[in-house]
């Protein structure tokens, strides 16, 4: 099978599309055939090797070859105790518990790693929700126990995790305002956001408006400047950010508390319930996945290399052609 391989930490000229031999499922696993595999915060880290805590497992190369968490495809063969799928099923998932593996054209996972997938939704924006929309998700409803009425701030809401969390918070019944750059505006408004703020225009923490909720996805801001920006009693989550902007949330947290007001850290945990309620969102029509390209996997490096540059409004996927989409002779239960 094709696969995007790198063997060290780099930039995306360490990126190789190579032949690799197709995995086979142990008996608790499934082999998927990939259709798409949409891009995150968390592979472009790992491409880096930067910060140097996304290093997993592997100090001094890679622990993983094969990037991709987020998938999207169907069923081809099943390990005798998987009970929840079938071949021919089409489903959708986030692989980063299961050793990655996304960025190729099969991979084995477990199936508590995967959601079916409706037959309305494509692979390109099944692929695109796994970890962006669980992470609006866990960030709205677990940190910031979102209320109808509140006021909700998302920082970054022009990416990936911040345009299901616009969404996600205006199904809520929350006022949301959407902090991004320039060329995300109209796209913002577009999906439903009460207020948007240029942040290469105007600082949000010095305008005198206080909010409920602050969801913040890329830690722009210090905590001081974050805390000035609540409520009261308004909850901080942070989903992403520097290195040294999450150590000082941990370092000045229990402090902060003894204000009332509640700043704490969102880490990141796959959730099968979580895509499951996701997909029911999208069902009824009230959140759609944003996908600002598509790249096919021979262009993986530029994709990863677009991503990087943080321009990107919404999701950036992969699409994965197949010569035949049909189960192959001899494949199904193993």
């Amino acid at each position: 099978m094709r696969a995007i391989v790198y063997t060290k930490y780099g930039s995306t000229d360490v990126l190789k599309l190579e032949e690799v031999e197709r995995p086979s499922p142990k008996d608790n696993e499934i082999l998927i055939k990939v259709h798409a595999v949409s891009i995150n915060s968390w592979d472009w880290d790992l491409l880096r090797g930067k910060p140097f805590m996304n290093r997993i497992g592997g100090l001094l190369k890679p622990k993983y070859n094969i990037l991709g968490a987020d998938i999207a495809g169907q069923v081809v063969a099943i390990g005798k105790d998987v009970k929840e799928f079938l071949p021919g099923d089409e489903v959708f998932g986030d692989i980063s518990g299961c050793g990655w593996g996304g960025f190729a054209e099969y991979v084995c996972v477990r199936e508590s790693a995967l959601t079916l997938k409706p037959a309305s939704m494509s692979f390109e924006e099944a692929a695109a929700i796994p970890q962006a929309a669980v992470l609006a998700l866990q960030g709205l409803r677990v940190k910031g126990k979102i209320q109808v009425g509140e006021k909700v701030l998302i920082n970054g809401a022009g990416g990936g995790v911040g345009t299901f969390a616009l969404q996600i918070a205006k199904l809520f019944g929350a006022e949301v305002t959407g902090v991004d750059s320039t060329k995300k505006m109209d796209m913002l408004r577009s999906i439903g956001a009460d207020q948007v703020i240029d942040y290469t225009q105007e600082d949000f923490t010095q305008k005198g408006q206080r909010y409920d909720l602050i969801l913040d996805v890329v830690g722009s801001r210090s905590i001081s400047d974050y805390k000035r920006a609540l409520n009261p009693k308004g909850t901080y989550a942070m989903i992403g950010g520097p290195t040294n902007r999450i150590l000082q949330l941990l370092l000045l947290r229990p402090l902060i508390s003894l204000t009332g007001k509640n700043m704490s850290l969102l880490i990141h945990k796959p959730n099968q319930n979580d895509q499951n309620i996701i997909k029911k969102f999208f069902e009824a029509g009230n959140v759609v996945p944003i996908i600002d390209r598509c790249y096919p996997l021979s262009e993986a490096a530029q994709a990863l290399r677009y991503f990087g540059e943080g321009h990107a409004k919404g999701k950036v996927v992969i699409s994965i052609e197949h010569e035949n989409t049909v189960l192959e002779k001899g494949e199904g239960n193993l």
